[in-house]
Order: C-alpha cells, then sequence, then structure tokens
C-alpha cells in the first residue's frame, strides 16, 4: 500500500508523520512525506521517499516576535502562494498512492487532492485544543492580532467564529483549484480540512480528548520517532562533570529579545548549570562560563533523562519528550497550542506554567523552584511511567485498513 504523509509547519509539525511514515515502512508498506525542504536530510537519512513543499522555513525563527503582523493583503498574497505551492507539490507526490493522511491543519490542498485521485483521506492534530470542542476554546494566533478570550463568551460561539476565520483566510484559494479540477466549492473550509473523523495523535494522559463534540475524534496516542543516536561527545562529557544541568530551550520558534541570558540567570541563582539549544532562533549564551554549554539538534531521548528540568516553549513534541523522560518541565507558552501544554503540565504536576508574558529572569527563578522540588521529580516519574510509545502502530492498523 503506497500512503502519502504530509505536513506543513515546523519540526514539531513534520517529526510525527516522518515517525508514522517511518513505522509503515518497517511493516512493509511504502509511505512517503511531502514536507518543507527544511527536513529533507531527515526523512532521506530515514529512507523515506520526499517531496518538498513551499519554501525554506528554518530563517522564520530569527524574526524579531515583536514585529508587526503582515497586513491582510500580504497574508491573502501569502495564502495564495502557499496554497498553490501545495496543490503542486502535493499533487505530485501522491500519485499512484492508495491514501493521504495530512498531520497538523495548514496542509490545505490535501483533501481536494486525495478526492481528485477518489482515494481516502484522514486529518491528525497533535493537540486536543486545534480540534472544536464545547470544552475548549480554540487556539489564539497573535500573529493575526487575536488574543485570548476573556471568559466572557462561551466556547460554541468562539468555535463559530474560528470557523468563520478559516473560510476568511482560505476559502477562496482553495475553491479556485477546485473548480479549475472540475469539483464543487467547500463552502465550510475547516470541516473539509479536518472532516467528520480527526485523528488525535497525542498521548491520552498528557492530552486527553474531552469528550463527546460535534463529530467523532480517534485518539492514537502520539508518534513518536525512535532515536539511537548518541550524544555529541561534548554534550556527553558536559553531563559527566557534574550535577544535572538544567536544559532550555525554544525549538523553532522566535525568542522574546534577552530570553538566553533570563535564562542562564535563573538556572545559576539556583546552582544549576545550563544546557541551552540554540534553535531556529540562534539563541546564544550572555557569557562564556564553564557551566553552560550550547547545543544544536541533538537526541532528546537520550538528554532529557538526564537533566533536573526541561524549560520550553511547551510545543507537542518537547512536551511529550520531556514527560516521557520523567523530567520536571517549565513551559514558557507563546502562542496556538502552546498554552494548552502548560494547563496540562500545570495539572498532572509534572512541572509549572509559567505567567503570560515576556520571561525574566525572576520569573524564571521562581518556576524553576518549583519545578526542582523534590514532589514535581516524583511526580514526573510517575506520570512518565503512563506515557505510550504505540501511537505510530494503532496509526498504521488504521491507515492499512483502508487498503484497496
Amino acid at each position: 500500500m503506497r500512503v502519502l504523509l504530509t505536513a506543513i509547519g515546523s519540526r514539531g509539525d513534520v517529526q510525527p508523520v516522518l515517525a508514522l511514515a517511518a513505522r509503515l515502512r518497517e511493516a512493509g508498506e511504502d509511505a512517503r512525506v511531502c514536507a518543507p525542504p527544511d527536513f529533507r536530510g531527515l526523512a532521506e537519512g530515514l529512507g523515506i521517499p520526499f517531496t518538498p513543499v513551499g519554501p525554506v522555513l528554518r530563517p522564520t525563527g530569527r524574526r524579531d516576535p515583536a514585529a508587526a503582523p503582515p497586513t491582510p493583503e500580504q497574508r491573502r498574497r501569502m495564502v495564495e502562494e502557499s496554497v498553490a505551492a501545495q496543490f503542486d507539490a502535493v499533487r505530485a507526490a501522491a500519485r499512484g498512492c492508495h491514501a493521504v493522511l495530512a498531520g497538523g491543519y495548514l496542509v490545505a490542498a490535501a483533501p481536494t487532492v486525495a478526492e481528485e485521485s477518489g482515494i481516502p483521506y484522514a486529518m491528525a492534530a497533535y493537540c486536543p485544543n486545534f480540534l472544536p470542542s464545547p470544552h475548549h476554546a480554540p487556539p489564539v494566533y497573535p500573529m493575526r492580532g487575536e488574543k485570548a478570550p476573556d471568559g466572557t463568551v462561551g466556547n460554541r460561539v468562539l468555535w463559530a467564529r474560528d470557523a468563520d476565520r478559516w473560510n476568511e483566510t482560505w476559502r477562496d484559494a482553495i475553491n479556485r483549484h477546485r473548480t479549475a479540477a472540475g469539483l464543487a466549492p467547500v463552502d465550510d473550509v475547516r470541516s473539509h480540512l479536518f472532516t467528520g473523523t480527526p485523528w488525535l495523535a497525542a498521548d491520552p494522559v498528557l492530552a486527553p480528548w474531552p469528550g463527546p463534540a460535534d463529530h467523532e475524534v480517534v485518539q492514537t496516542g502520539a508518534w513518536l520517532l525512535p532515536d539511537e543516536r548518541p550524544l555529541p561527545p561534548e554534550l556527553a562529557d558536559f553531563l559527566d562533570a557534574g550535577d544535572p544541568p538544567v536544559h532550555f530551550g525554544f525549538g523553532s520558534i522566535r525568542a522574546p529579545h534577552g530570553l538566553a541570558a533570563a535564562m542562564v540567570g535563573a538556572a545559576r541563582a539556583h546552582g544549576r548549570r545550563v544546557i541551552l539549544s540554540r534553535g531556529w532562533a540562534e539563541l546564544a549564551l550572555p557569557d562564556d562560563g564553564p557551566d553552560c554549554l550550547t547545543i544544536g539538534e541533538v537526541n532528546q531521548q537520550r538528554l532529557f533523562p538526564r537533566v533536573a528540568a526541561v524549560v520550553h516553549h511547551g510545543g507537542a513534541g518537547t512536551t511529550t519528550a520531556a514527560a516521557r523522560a520523567g523530567a520536571p518541565q517549565v513551559v514558557v507558552p507563546q502562542h496556538v497550542d502552546q498554552p494548552y501544554w502548560a494547563g496540562r503540565i500545570h495539572d498532572l504536576g509534572t512541572g509549572v506554567a509559567h505567567t503570560p508574558g515576556t520571561p525574566t529572569t525572576a520569573s524564571l527563578t521562581e518556576a524553576l523552584a518549583r519545578a526542582l522540588a523534590p514532589q514535581t521529580a516524583a511526580r514526573a516519574q510517575a506520570v512518565a511511567r503512563t506515557v505510550r510509545t504505540d501511537g505510530t502502530e494503532t496509526a498504521a492498523r488504521l491507515l492499512t485498513a483502508s487498503r484497496p
């Protein structure tokens, strides 16, 4: 069975589909991936056929997070260009496939390409708050000028407004391509992309589906990519040279100004050494003290069990990796699904949700004090034993059940 898995976004969006593709190929299926060109090397290193879509995304991590969001006209052009690039790339990648799965929520072309080819289509979210439910509000996108709800409007109304935003942003661009393909236009873009039975590729303990909604949700568990790479010698030596350090990283998102200095200052206030992940924002240490080390992309599955705490932005992948390792967490959320993950870490007692706003040395010092407490570490270890690792197996079974 030939399956196309496609995703648009950063590593947190793409790595899960690579994990599922690797699992399918281990089972003898012909899985391939269509994703931004940043991930060609990772895919091909796993032996997964790869089709690039859109521009290289890594430079976006170095943009000023305080910069003004794009104007409505700029956003319209960006959407049209993205949708056009998707239709070209996804159509090419889907030739000869028997099913298409979109990971995340930005692959606007995927359901139409599947419909053109007469093959099944599925969509998987990585966090419950992306999927409509009366039990939670939609995610907030500050880059579009949105603000967090103040509690005066119910969730059903907020989700109706969310549907309107999907239509305003994507409907015209998608329907132009559907009309050109001889297909009927779509009225409700969100339902078109998500389907009536979306998948939830998230751990049921870390991110449980809250209950009945207007559609059925299939929760598979998180899609984890096994990683056997050894740690770089410099990092291994640093870990061996003293007590467990605090790991800081913001992944592929833009970092607030002064974040690295605040992180280092907070760790030092607790007498802790520091590992700073540069990430897409290219974070740099404020000085050359021997108690600090900067790293690039490394095997988190080997690193996180050896640190005292993980301080991060709250992406689904990092949150799950730290939880699986039993590491206490401080989540410093910025947007979209990150406040959800911060709240879950708080509710589970495995770490701290940093207060909204730009972190400071003082605020991180206070958050670390709670994360480094013995009871937090004990709770993190207990939750780690409940994190499932069979999400890709479940998803692979669902996909191959539609075998032609």
